[in-house]
């Protein structure tokens, strides 16, 4: 699977990536160190997440960081 981060919302993002996992938030969060709430929050945009998390969820999760420079 391919998602376009620059077409959806950082809460967006965090959301499919754990419904890729086919894990509930809290066993999503155990999976990175952070609780349920935690996961919620990102989830609702309540709370911001960094690179280094999400560099963290794809190394947890198997998952590819690709950024590319669009020809114009």
């Amino acid at each position: 699977m391919k998602l376009i981060a620059n077409e959806y919302s950082p809460n967006e993002i965090i959301r499919i990536i754990r419904e890729w996992t086919e894990l509930t938030q809290k066993e999503f969060g155990k999976t990175i160190h952070r609780s349920e709430k935690g996961i919620q929050a990102f989830e609702l945009g309540t709370r911001n997440y960094d690179m280094k998390t999400l560099i963290q969820i794809a190394n947890t999760h198997g998952l590819k960081i690709t950024i590319e420079k669009e020809d114009k």
